[in-house]
């Protein structure tokens, strides 16, 4: 017989004046005529349980109640499997949504690990944070929450679970780590296409508008916890994680977050019960990536500030309001500063930092002397995902054990992306049994026994932290959500229409030859004839696009062609895409819209090698010229819609091209609304574009021309005089008009 989903068991108690508790498994306390949460399962009414005391004073009173294994469950999340991702049903749960089976042993980018099912995890690993990786539908995900809720009733303390995902209102495509889910949702364009769209238009409600949507639907489905948004400023063009940035304009990065943060999760002060906690990151700021290396593989382990100050002018300024406006928590990076390539970085006193070559989850002067001491955070500090395992960037040398002591104790308070609880357990016990300080062994060269052991006031200070959320959410009263309710919020038309306008104002025309656009259909009694063709970096992806657009087309009542010498005009959708997220290229990051070209390959070190390979971001590019130069001899135009997830090399289309626009993940329909006159562009660039190899290049010392920390707006200040024009500039693409594809650049009809 199926089991009874938690959905259909849910009971609600109203309180007057005051929340409302949802049970499944046990039953509510009433004391003085008000209902409460039986937190302990013995029917008293205890601090924790107690609705009218503040969040901080009842988290640390369940600190102190929980035991110290069910406290270690609570310092670490990790991916989680729905059991309706199950190949083998009969390991599932008889709902059909929690996965019973255990996991075997295996190794991914984060973490090497053996876990067992989801109620022995929660249950007897005492775990109650998952990071959600599947696309479910609304309903289903509410229904899968709730499962997980309905087995947190049923441990000795009641802790209820949370799930963590990435951002899913967002345009794009599904990558592992970086971009989990789209299309469930309410799309809007990549956070690049609402950077460019406030660049266009100055109008903040578009935040405003964002991020009621993200709080609505988050807070409907249960889902109360986001990886989002990026405070990063894009320093260095070549970075893989380019896309989820709002761009290069540190104002502009703080300017969107002052208005995100209290948006998501409900108020100015910190998190709400019908808000969404948000963990900003990448704490200092991921953007000053060595010649775009990415620190989840060796080469991009450091950070690299060449340029005085810059850390201070260019990367802090994005986190400034995750502070003041009270996100729930901050996300630092993997990677450790680099102190030999770096010139000097200042504290907030103005004061030089001391370098330390660790990552920044274990670096003291970054978390606990600016984050806490000198910026004032106040909520908790959540690593990146394997900075024990797979990305223990300074810290190679010690044990697994005494990462996750010296992390916990630098100041982390829950680690992302493993299930380390044996190894916390060990640090512990070895605090406990004295095994540096009596029992004889050696404590690794640099570091001290306490720096490298669990104490129990160091975890619960942790795990006060990370449960002071969980009471600001309200989920201790009710974690249940229900199902029905979860599609239709997320189906509320408004939500997609306010995506849809945005879609559009995302759009930048960078070019527009004698007056091409918008786009005649006719002239007289002749119908304009149209070739359509979409490029990819593959050639099957390329056609799949090239029908779908070509359907939108013909709606537009034009006639299409087969063939570019039969056009009158050609519309080409070109989407390059470069490298692998969790694997090093051979080289640099390719920008160069281009297919089989030759490049230099890469040492150990990250300098460049005397061997060689080919890259193709974009299968078929070369046809570009080739229809150009066809459609031109019949004197039509040619139209380009570039999409931008990195700061690409242009000029292979931008010179065939009487039209050029840029797209941010935006939806085609919004891209040919501009091409055909239905709504006049206004996006301008969030970004800017290198001119060439030779404005990125770099030395036989790995040094790189223009500086990796310095936005591409600022980048003319260091380059070299004789790479300048008369302008002054060297950096960014010049086209045949003159006009500069840089920070703020966009056209008008």
């Amino acid at each position: 017989m199926k089991q009874q989903k938690a959905s259909e068991k849910i009971r609600y108690f109203q309180n007057e004046n005051g929340p409302v508790i949802g049970v499944t498994e046990k039953d509510p306390i009433c004391a003085d005529g008000l209902y409460f949460r039986d937190v302990n399962g013995d029917g008293k009414l205890c601090i924790s349980g107690d609705w009218r005391k503040s969040p901080e004073e009842r988290a640390e009173a369940l600190a102190k109640e929980l035991s110290v294994d069910e406290k270690i469950g609570l310092l670490f999340l990790n991916s989680w499997k729905m059991g309706q991702e199950q190949e083998d049903k009969n390991f599932v749960d008889a709902t059909g949504l929690l996965d019973e089976k255990p996991v075997e042993a295996g190794t991914s980018i984060f973490a090497t690990n053996s876990t067992t099912g989801t109620t022995d995890m929660m249950l007897n690993q005492h775990v109650r944070e998952f990071i959600l990786r599947a696309n479910p539908k609304p309903d289903e995900l509410t229904d899968w929450i709730n499962e997980l809720n309905c087995v947190a009733e049923k441990a000795e303390h009641f802790v209820p679970a949370l799930v963590v995902s990435n951002s899913r209102n967002e345009n794009g495509e599904v990558v592992f780590g970086m971009n989990d889910a789209s299309g469930v949702f309410a799309a809007w364009p990549g956070t690049l296409g609402i950077a460019a769209a406030l660049k266009g238009t100055d109008d903040f409600s578009i935040i405003d508008d964002f991020a009621d949507c993200i709080r609505k639907e988050w807070d409907s489905v249960g889902l109360k916890k986001g990886y989002m948004y990026m405070a990063d400023c894009l320093s260095d063009p070549r970075w893989q994680r380019t896309y989820g940035t709002f761009g290069e304009d540190p104002e502009l990065i703080a300017e969107i977050f002052d208005r995100l943060i209290p948006g998501i999760q409900g108020s100015d002060d910190g998190v709400t019960a019908d808000g969404v906690a948000l963990t900003v990151k990448h704490f200092p700021g991921g953007g000053a990536r060595e010649n775009g290396f990415d620190p989840h593989y060796k080469q991009g382990q450091w950070n690299v500030y060449q340029t005085e100050g810059s850390l201070q002018k260019y990367h802090i300024p994005g986190f400034l309001p995750a502070v003041k406006k009270h996100a729930s928590s901050i996300m630092p990076y993997y990677a450790k500063p680099a102190r030999a390539k770096s010139a000097d970085q200042y504290d907030m006193n103005g004061d030089p930092i001391e370098w330390i070559p660790v990552g920044f989850a274990y670096n003291k002067a970054f978390l606990h002397d600016i984050l806490r001491g000198q910026m004032g955070f106040k909520g908790y500090i959540n690593s990146d995902s394997g900075i024990t395992q797979m990305m223990a960037w300074g810290v190679e040398d010690l044990e697994r054990c005494e990462r996750v002591a010296l992390a916990v104790n630098t100041g982390i308070d829950i680690i992302s992306g493993s299930y380390d609880m044996k190894d916390a357990r060990e640090a512990y016990d070895r605090g406990q049994n004295g095994y540096y300080t009596t029992g004889g062994h050696a404590v690794p060269e640099g570091y001290t026994p306490e720096q490298i052991t669990l104490s129990e006031e160091a975890i619960n200070r942790a795990v006060s932290r990370t449960l002071k959320e969980r009471f600001e959410l309200g989920l201790f009263e009710n974690p249940y959500r229900d199902p029905v309710r979860a599609a239709e919020v997320v189906a509320t038309q408004k939500h997609w229409d306010d995506a849809a306008d945005i879609h559009r104002k995302s759009v930048v025309l960078l070019k527009n030859n004698d007056g091409t656009l918008p786009l005649r259909t006719s002239t007289g009694d002749s119908v304009l004839k149209v070739y359509v063709e979409c490029f990819n970096k593959s050639a099957e992806a390329a056609g799949k696009a090239t029908e779908e657009l070509q359907k939108q087309v013909a709606a537009e009542g034009i006639t299409l062609v087969s063939s570019p010498e039969e056009a009158g005009a050609a519309i080409l959708f070109v989407t390059p895409s470069s490298g692998e997220y969790f694997n090093a290229t051979p080289g640099y990051l390719e920008l160069d819209i281009c297919d089989g070209k030759e490049v230099c390959d890469v040492d150990e070190e990250g300098r460049p090698a005397r061997t060689v390979h080919t890259e193709t971001t974009l299968a078929g590019a070369g046809r570009i010229s080739e229809i150009a130069e066809i459609v031109h001899r019949n004197g039509g135009k040619v139209i380009s819609s570039i999409n931008f997830t990195l700061a690409w090399q242009v000029g292979n289309v931008e010179k065939h091209s009487d039209v050029l626009l840029a797209g941010f993940d935006t939806y085609p329909c919004a891209v040919l609304d501009v091409i055909f006159g239905r709504f006049s562009p206004v996006g301008r660039m969030p970004m800017t574009l290198p001119k060439d190899d030779s404005v990125i290049a770099v030395n036989a010392d790995g040094v790189c021309i223009s500086p990796n920390d310095v936005p591409g707006y600022d980048k003319d200040r260091y380059m070299p005089d004789g790479m300048k024009d008369e302008n002054g500039k060297a950096y960014a693409y010049r086209d045949a008009a003159g006009n500069y594809y840089e920070l703020g650049f966009g056209l008008k009809y």
